[in-house]
């Protein structure tokens, strides 16, 4: 396994890992052409990037000794998308790098900002965060890459789909123009290559051999249920696979919460993660995957980016992704570093052709088929205890065994462990069962026979369809729709075929109704695919209709005078205004006034409404009510109605009074 071009402290914590060999990605980065250059890998999830990229970026850092050199700031710097990710990748280079003494520090969202500050002052050679916090922390002097030899963008495909380009921009310019620049990625869109173009000097291309076959370790199933069978399909899936850990992916949050409940009803161990946890949440319920605590993981696409669980070996996709790139990130949470795994579509009747456009696009085959039913898991069941090692290993204390033998019986035992067995585990749902979805053969085109050929004098200006005209044409002929062929409605006229045997009852012309004719043809009218394509409808009626059925006119809301002649339009429903809820003159007392806030009557504008009074104390008449307590006419701006009023001429609602104070004037009432 040894490589030459691989560093002697990183040789050696690889060989004490376990890694016999090296994966085709972590070959390739080793090519002697790679040496010093920037690169654009693209390696399937679970190729073993983590390791590429550090043993890649070796001979920048390390000198001939092995050891890293003593720093202030750091000399490399990996980008992740998601603090799972971030915290996987530091785990990876920690023993990686751990023989050569190098410092490694994480910036990820969620996590306290005191702490990271701290690691970053003692002087960290390897830095691994998300965009966010890694700019957090530049900007506020925290981070310095002045000295950066190797930037490395991890996953960078699912960095732009997360809107990060921005802060990757910010960041990489922060940098030295002399860094070298390694860039990962499952998959190479165009805003990669751009973004490579933008921030990678004459970047290498490294393209590894299994990419052609994508997920050639995964077994994709499609499975055809019922929409009511959604959840039981996905509960009878985790029974008949057993994995040791599994993944459910889930559109939206709300939808992991419903699974999470039911799931836990049901007696599973499961865990959830989704945007809404917090990094601590998300962190303990990575944990318990990873001790066996919990064995099932209900996630979203962004909480679950990026995450490797030891021994996934089931994806479930209760919903389906929005596109291959994301089905392929989803189903690359297992089969990885050569172990197998099963990836299984939830495909109800309404989402068949978007799973196969799925899997088209991903270029993958699945195996489509039904759900497990309740039959087959319990048949999956008895075949895993009948194989239980416990049957076959020997007891330290082989005195109980045989105690508990001689005294209820070999058969009893035997009941008692297939009940043990059943016992612990969740029973299987029933499903509906549902023929699978097949590809509906085109029609065959009617064999209509010998017809006569007719035109009718409306097209598509005249509005006419097929539907409005078969009707007019089978009352006119006396015959039925069996006697009437094809109908090709063109611009200013329509064409229909008759049979021969009813083609006599319309002579040579007939009129449908006033104003639509239909005419006897000699011959077959010219109707080729190259036909005029149909244009925009016009505002006219159909033949037949007075104009104002189909568009009514709009009618005058106000009668003419009695003095103009001819017939008068009849009006519109009459506006009628809506009186005032009367009050009676208790409540209108207690009402807020004007006066008891220091406010002069000249202060308020003339009220919209009819106003309402309050008896004041001081025996200068009533003043109205200005609506809510503390409102003040002069600090809300000039504009006071009753000075405009009185500057056209009106009246303002106020009177001059006894001993000239102003008094408001008193509405007229009815009665």
């Amino acid at each position: 396994m040894t490589h030459e071009q691989i560093a002697a402290p990183l040789a050696a914590a690889l060989a004490e890992r376990g890694y016999d060999s090296l994966t085709a990605v972590q070959q390739a980065v080793l090519n002697h052409e790679t040496t010093g250059r920037d690169l654009l890998v693209s390696a399937q999830t679970g190729s073993g990037k983590t390791v590429a990229f550090g043993i890649a970026a070796a001979s920048d850092l390390l000198p001939d000794d092995g050891a890293f050199p003593q720093t202030d700031t750091p000399l490399a710097l990996v980008i992740a998308p998601t603090r799972e990710l971030a915290l996987q990748v530091a785990t990876e280079l920690r023993w990686l790098y751990a023989a050569t003494g190098a410092q490694i520090a994480t910036c990820v969202g969620g996590m306290d900002y005191r702490t990271e500050r701290r690691a970053l002052a003692r002087g960290a050679g390897i830095v691994v965060g998300t965009p966010g916090r890694l700019r957090d922390h530049i900007e506020r002097g925290g981070l310095d890459l002045a000295q950066l030899r190797v930037a490395v963008l991890d996953e960078a495909d699912e960095m732009l789909d997360l809107g990060f380009r921005e802060d990757l921009e910010f960041i990489l310019q922060s940098a030295p123009d002399t860094r070298r620049t390694l860039m990962f990625s499952a998959t190479v869109p165009p805003a990669i290559e751009r973004l490579a173009r933008d921030f990678q000097r004459d970047a290498m291309r490294v393209t590894t051999k299994g990419e052609a076959r994508q997920h050639g370790d995964i077994t994709y199933r499609a499975l055809n249920v019922a929409v009511r069978d959604r959840e039981n399909a996905i509960l009878n899936l985790l029974r008949y696979y057993e994995a040791r850990t599994a993944i459910v992916f889930c559109k939206t949050r709300a939808e992991v919460n419903h699974l999470l409940a039911r799931m836990a009803n049901r007696g599973f161990k499961v865990v959830a993660l989704s945007g809404e946890l917090s990094q601590q949440e998300r962190s303990h319920a990575l944990q318990a995957l990873r001790d066996g605590r919990a064995r099932v993981c209900i996630a979203t696409d962004v909480a679950a980016r990026g995450i490797d669980l030891p021994g996934l070996e089931l994806v479930i996709h209760a919903d389906l992704p929005t596109n291959s790139e994301t089905l392929l990130h989803r189903s690359g949470r297992t089969g990885r570093a050569g172990a197998k795994g099963v990836s299984a579509l939830i495909v109800p009747p309404s989402a068949h052709k978007k799973a196969q456009r799925l899997l088209q696009g991903a270029k993958v085959v699945a195996e489509w088929g039904k759900a497990p039913s309740a039959e087959e898991v319990s048949e999956r069941d008895d075949k895993r205890m009948l194989d239980h090692p416990a049957l076959t290993a020997e007891l330290e204390d082989m005195d109980i065994a045989r105690e508990l033998l001689s005294k209820v019986g070999a058969e009893q035992i035997a009941a008692a462990f297939v009940q043990l067995w059943r016992d612990g585990r969740p029973a299987p749902e029933e499903l509906t069962d549902i023929p699978p979805p097949s590809a509906a053969a085109p029609r065959a085109p009617r064999e209509f026979g010998a017809s006569v050929w007719f035109t009718l004098s409306v097209g598509h200006t005249g509005r006419a369809e097929a539907r409005w005209l078969l009707p007019k044409i089978c009352e006119a002929g006396g015959i039925t729709r069996d006697d009437i062929g094809a109908i090709r409605v063109r611009e200013n006229e329509t064409h229909v075929q008759i049979a021969t045997g009813a083609a006599p009852k319309f002579g040579d012309e007939i009129e449908l109704e006033p104003g639509l004719s239909m005419r006897r043809q000699k011959g077959e009218p010219m109707l080729g695919a190259t036909s005029e394509p149909k244009p925009p409808r016009k505002a006219s009626a159909r033949p037949g209709k007075p104009r104002s059925a189909a568009m009514p006119q709009k009618v005058d809301a106000k009668p003419a005078p009695e003095h103009v002649g001819g017939p008068q339009k009849a009006p519109s429903k009459p506006y009628r205004k809506k009186e005032p809820a009367s009050r009676p003159e208790k409540e209108q007392a207690e009402r807020w006034s004007p006066a008891d806030h220091g406010l002069a009557p000249d202060d308020l504008d003339t009220p919209r409404k009819k106003p309402r009074w309050k008896k004041t104390t001081g025996g200068a008449g009533k003043k109205p009510h200005r609506g809510k307590p503390g409102f003040d006419a002069k600090a809300a701006g000039s504009g006071n109605r009753a000075d405009k009023r009185a500057a056209k001429g009106k009246k303002s609602g106020f009177k001059k009074g006894q001993g000239g104070n102003a008094v408001p004037r008193r509405p007229k009432t009815k009665g």
